[in-house]
């Protein structure tokens, strides 16, 4: 698929969204859209994996009869290994492109209400979507697919005041999705995955605050992801402890040739189900992702392993218990003292060293605050850079590049095995953006320059220095880059003697000129006008 028709497919695949426009918010509609493409993919796939099958048998899967034995034999076989090859299950009446004909069907039988109201798919469709959850019941891909529609609500009345309202925008929604190929033989990359990724940053264009929950800008994604694989190309596991819609997992997986598994958690239930559309989009199979639903400082859910990367964009500042209990936590107990609970950037910071491997790399979003604020940050900071010498560089980024809030921010690149111990790298790229109406966006020779320098550990003028911990030290461990970054530029030195001869020089020629006009005044007999 040529990059054209990537652009037409992501055009197309948001046209449809645009139906909803309008009718609820974006951060409404994106739930329905995106499930409904979700649902769409499953299909698709499902299909193409029962035609294998069934190629032998010279077969096709969605004319198989579901009612007769050897049907039924033929079902329960493809049941059987699809389940255990890709993780789910769809009867041939079951497959999207069966209830998109169906929902046409009432349209072209519009005009018979009765008829209309026996073929209405509303119903179907929620059959259809809790069947693929209950086929995996009791296997391996349960808890992937456990509860991944719950936010499509077929019965919300911002659908539609009535249920035949309701029905007809699923109808128009469905029957406009079936006409798009979204070409599952494609071996070029994850175009699908790809147009799924540029509709949640619509969605977070359009989401404003709430946009944050979900989604990290794709150039700031890009930097995290280059940064953790600097010199590999294989990982054994990234880690997110507050993943969103999966996205920088999914990003971390374009910088290598392989990652062996993907782990995160993420505390939104929406936003959970859509990291595991995501996951399964981007055909990553269920034999490799881990995500999981629950609060990540209260209830981690993967305090027993380590990970070679790991990546975040945590809420900033955000509030957490704090609970003393904590401090018996093995996160935790190492540092004397715990986050404040109006504070929790230290707290996450905390928990992703505590599962970073001895050979990984951690790459981490931050408020400012985190570099300088006193109390107990101030002595977890310390503890990191004295102690244990894990902070490898400092990254100063824009403001107003997130959705949902203007405040600058930077990046904290921290390693438990540093190759230079005795300093550390501070950039400050926070002059380096282009301003698009309301936002600021970093460029892609922006992103490439932040990459370049850290993984070079360059030092530029005005723009990085490497420095030493002794140094760092004597600021009592503060990480303010202002400190150690002088962008400073000195005013141009002014030689006043040389203004004051050039201004009496101007004095002379106006003098002259007002002697010529005062002459030409008097030979014309004309009033002079000064």
């Amino acid at each position: 698929m040529s990059e054209e028709q990537k652009k037409l497919l992501e055009q197309q695949l948001w046209n449809i969204a645009n139906i909803l426009r309008g009718k609820i918010s974006a951060n409404q509609f994106q739930d329905y859209i995106l499930g409904f493409i979700f649902y769409k993919y499953l299909s698709e796939k499902m299909e193409k994996y029962a035609n294998t099958v069934l190629k032998p048998d010279n077969l096709v899967y969605n004319e198989l009869e579901e009612t007769t034995d050897l049907g039924q034999q033929y079902l329960a076989a493809i049941k059987e290994a699809s389940v255990e090859a890709i993780g789910f299950y769809l009867k041939p009446s079951e497959l999207f492109s069966s209830l998109a004909k169906k929902g046409n069907a009432k349209i072209e039988d519009e005009e018979n209400e009765e008829q209309a109201q026996s073929i209405f798919i509303l119903e179907d469709l929620a059959n259809v979507l809790s069947s693929i959850e209950k086929s995996t019941m009791g296997t391996e891909s349960e808890d992937d697919f456990d509860g991944l529609f719950y936010d499509l609500d077929l019965n919300s009345t911002k659908l539609g005041r009535t249920v035949k309202d309701r029905n007809a925008v699923i109808v128009k929604i469905i029957g406009s999705l079936n006409e798009i190929d979204f070409d599952l033989d494609n071996t070029e990359g994850d175009i699908l995955g790809d147009a799924y990724e540029y509709l949640i940053a619509q969605f977070a264009a359009g989401a404003g605050q709430k946009a944050g929950e979900f989604y990290t800008p794709q150039q700031v994604s890009t930097i995290l992801s280059k940064i953790v694989t600097t010199r590999k190309s294989k990982l054994k596991s990234v880690y997110d402890p507050t993943c969103g819609s999966g996205s920088l997992l999914l990003r971390v997986a374009k910088e290598v040739d392989e990652v062996s598994y993907f782990y995160g958690q993420e505390q939104n239930r929406t936003t959970y189900n859509l990291a595991r559309m995501n996951m399964i989009l981007h055909n990553v199979s269920y034999h490799k992702f881990d995500i999981k639903h629950e609060d990540t400082l209260e209830r981690p859910q993967h305090t027993h392993l380590k990970f070679e990367a790991i990546v975040a964009n945590p809420p900033f500042s955000a509030n957490w218990s704090a609970n003393p209990l904590f401090s018996n936590d093995d996160r935790f107990s190492q540092y004397g003292k715990l986050a404040p609970s109006t504070k929790a950037d230290f707290a996450f910071i905390q928990h992703m060293v505590h599962q970073l491997d001895d050979n990984g790399i951690m790459a981490c979003i931050a408020p400012h605050g985190v570099l300088f604020r006193g109390g107990a940050e101030g002595h977890i900071r310390k503890y990191l850079i004295e102690d244990r010498n894990y902070v490898d560089a400092i990254i100063g980024l824009p403001a107003n590049i997130f959705y949902g809030t203007s405040i600058p921010t930077c990046i904290l690149v921290l390693k438990k095995c540093r190759e230079n111990p005795e300093s550390i790298l501070f950039i400050d790229a926070s002059n380096d953006f282009e301003k698009i109406k309301a936002q600021n966006y970093l460029r892609d020779f922006d992103v490439d320059k932040i990459i370049e320098t850290y993984q070079n550990s360059k030092v530029i003028d005005k723009y990085s220095n490497s420095v030493l911990l002794e140094e760092v030290k004597t600021n009592d461990f503060n990480l303010n880059i202002s400190r150690y970054v002088n962008t400073f530029t000195e005013a141009i030195s002014i030689n006043l003697d040389e203004v004051s001869d050039k201004l009496q020089g101007l004095d002379i020629k106006i003098k002259t000129v007002d002697n010529t006009i005062l002459s030409f005044c008097n030979e014309l007999n004309l009033k002079t006008p000064f």
